[in-house]
Order: C-alpha cells, then sequence, then structure tokens
C-alpha cells in the first residue's frame, strides 16, 4: 500500500515540474493495453498518469504492435477509442511501417500476402506494382488444388497470359488459408517469380527472390485463455516446407516487426518526432512477450550500447560523425515485462539457442499501470 502511495505522489510531482523529456515509451498493444477488443483496466489508469490536464502525453509516446492487417491511421482511430485519448496515426508502427524505409524495392512487382487491405496498404508504403495471393490464384486457378470443391476443369498451364514476373514476397502476416497461400509461395518461390513454369531448386537456391517478411510473433494474446498462432508461426510452417523440398534454408532479405532492430530504430525516430527533435535519453519498451517484445527491447539496447561505443571511437580520433550515421541518439532501452498478455511463468521458452541475456526483462510487473508508475518513479529521481 505505502508503494503505491509513494507512486502517486510521485504523478503529482511529475505533473507540477517541468521536465526535459529525456524519455520515450513504446507501448505493445495486444496483452498490455487490449485483450481482443477489450480494455485491459490499467491501461485507461496508465494512460491517465501518462497525460495533462488537456490530454497531452507528457512523454513521447508510440505504440509499437506487430499487427499489419491495417492501416496505421485505422489503428490510431481505434486506440483512441479504446483507450479515450487523443492518438495520431503518427504515434503508431506497425509490423509493416519501417517498409516505407526500403525504397529500393519499391519500384519492383511484388506478391503480398496477408489479411486485411494488402494491396492498398502495400501501395501506401510506397510499393507501386501489387499483386495479391488472390489475384494470382486467379491468373493461375491450377496451382490452387487443396479444395476438392474449387478445383477447377483440368487444363494445361500455359505462359501465353499476360503476366509480370513478381520480383519479390512481401509477407505481410497469417493469411486465412494457410495451405493454399504455402503453395503458391513455394511456387514462386522455387520458379524465380514464374509460378507457370516448373519447379527450378538449383536456380532458384543460387538466386532466390527477396523476401520481406514482417511479424515474427509465434504467439499472441487474444481473448481466448491461451495465446493464439502468430504470423511467426505461419513462417515456421513456410521455413519447413521449403527446407523440406530444398534441402537449404529459407533466406529472408528483411524482417520486420518486433523483435527486429529496424523496428526499433523506426519507432525511436517517432519519439524523436515528439519531441521537436530532441534527443531521448532511455527508451522504455513495455511489453507481454518474452519472445519478440523483451527480445527485441534487449537486442536495442544492445544495439544502442554498440552506437554509442562507435560515437566514443570516432570523437576519439577525430572521426566525423553525422546523425544519419548513428540513426538512434538514446543510450539505453529498458525493457519492461507485464504479466497480463502472452507470458506465462508456467511455460518455458522454446530451446531453439536464444541467449538468456535477451530474454531476461530490465523490469517485471504485474501491469501496464504499473510499468508506468516504474517509469515515472525513474525519471523523477
Amino acid at each position: 500500500m505505502w508503494r503505491r502511495v509513494l507512486l502517486n505522489q510521485t504523478v503529482r510531482n511529475f505533473r507540477c515540474i517541468s521536465t526535459s523529456r529525456k524519455a520515450g515509451v513504446l507501448f505493445d498493444v495486444d496483452g498490455v493495453l487490449l485483450r481482443g477488443g477489450h480494455v485491459l483496466p490499467a491501461a485507461r489508469r496508465a494512460v491517465r498518469k501518462l497525460t495533462d490536464a488537456d490530454d497531452h502525453f507528457l512523454f513521447p509516446v508510440v505504440f509499437v504492435t506487430n499487427a499489419g492487417s491495417c492501416h496505421r491511421n485505422q489503428k490510431a482511430q481505434q486506440l483512441s477509442q479504446l483507450l479515450e485519448v487523443k492518438i495520431a496515426p503518427e504515434q503508431v508502427v506497425l509490423s509493416h511501417s519501417p517498409l516505407q524505409t526500403l525504397k529500393h524495392f519499391h519500384q519492383k512487382s511484388v506478391l503480398v500476402s496477408g489479411q486485411g487491405p494488402v494491396s492498398d496498404i502495400a501501395r501506401s508504403l510506397g510499393f507501386v506494382d501489387v499483386v495479391t495471393m488472390e489475384q494470382l490464384t486467379e491468373q493461375f486457378p491450377l496451382l490452387d488444388m487443396v479444395e476438392h470443391k474449387k478445383r477447377p476443369r483440368p487444363r494445361a498451364l500455359t505462359g501465353a497470359q499476360e503476366q509480370t514476373e513478381d520480383q519479390a514476397v512481401v509477407l505481410f502476416g497469417e493469411p486465412v488459408r494457410w495451405e493454399a497461400n504455402l503453395q503458391l509461395l513455394v511456387d514462386v518461390l522455387l520458379t524465380n517469380g514464374k509460378p507457370d513454369s516448373a519447379y527450378d531448386i538449383t536456380a532458384c537456391l543460387a538466386n532466390q527472390l527477396p523476401v520481406l517478411a514482417c511479424n515474427t510473433d509465434l504467439l499472441w494474446m487474444a481473448d481466448a485463455p491461451s495465446p493464439r498462432f502468430g504470423h511467426g508461426m505461419f513462417l515456421s510452417c513456410l521455413e519447413s516446407v521449403y527446407r523440406k523440398l530444398t534441402g537449404s534454408d529459407l533466406v529472408y532479405t528483411a524482417l520486420l516487426g518486433k523483435p527486429s532492430v529496424m523496428t526499433y530504430r523506426y519507432a525511436e525516430t517517432l519519439l524523436r518526432e515528439q519531441n521537436q527533435g530532441e534527443e531521448l535519453r532511455t527508451v522504455y519498451a513495455v511489453g507481454d512477450n518474452l519472445m519478440t517484445d523483451i527480445y527485441g527491447a534487449n537486442l536495442y539496447n544492445r544495439y544502442l550500447a554498440a552506437t554509442a561505443t562507435s560515437r566514443l571511437v570516432a570523437e576519439g580520433t577525430g572521426s566525423h560523425v553525422t546523425q544519419e550515421d548513428l540513426v538512434s541518439t538514446a543510450t539505453q532501452c529498458q525493457s519492461i515485462l507485464v504479466c497480463t498478455g502472452v507470458y506465462n511463468p508456467r511455460c518455458p521458452l522454446p530451446s531453439d539457442g536464444l541467449e538468456a541475456e535477451l530474454v531476461t526483462p530490465s523490469h517485471t510487473v504485474e501491469d501496464v499501470e504499473e510499468a508506468v508508475d516504474l517509469m515515472l518513479l525513474r525519471e523523477t529521481h
């Protein structure tokens, strides 16, 4: 009880002092603020402690989610309504948001997989020539043969149809029909983007199509008592099928969303923009998943330490280091694990070579309100 009183007093004191805003906050969404379509009770209390009388955030805040089946302005509207505070699209990072920065892929013909308006999302990110899985099925109906009732009348495949050769694959999120998407993706990958051709595994292994995958979450927390399969589970299936057929591992050109360092770099850029370009000292990353939220935050903390070392070396040798070279200016990323989502101390982590240090949170708290209390306490002392 005394601890809660102390924390509440700290919050009141914080509202009365001017802060240099040297800290920023990254909030995961599912399992931290929401469970399915419902707001967790601690979420609104936490938001109230982070906003002033005019509903302005006291710190730069960005909501970083591995969701990716919508536009970020839609996610911002949803969060604004549920949390009862104004959240701008610029405060939201979806798993696919950093694709905006991969401009050298924007002019390629890309095959996109996922749910929601994936074609519109891809174009909003800068891609020009977009082909969906549904369009591919319509163009080559003999490729999707799983559902017997929908099998077309047999006919020979022909390359006479007008077709744009796929030059890259973008995986936004888990599809509805996993088996059909697995088949078609393998068809595209093992024919170098020409699925009306026979497989040429040797040629494809020598020059695999670029694959950009968003959201590697194996599990995520919804309304069900236990976590649900995420896009990472679908990727695991795709990797397994690819390895069975080729004897080699599927190579990703880019992995985006948490725990990707690129996603944290992108999110920190948005934090600095809210801070009028001023540098941040500490980024607090609040999440419920050890393998994505905590792993990613700790990996980013390691990246920041290496960046700081590079800066010191450059200064010591008189080298000129630009802001663009460094990208990130924060000195540390503190990972905060909440116990309202995927995390379950009774379920061991998969033994796939994860470093214990990277899945060990800086702090473990009960819920997001306690995470905010902890941050406010640290930033006012």
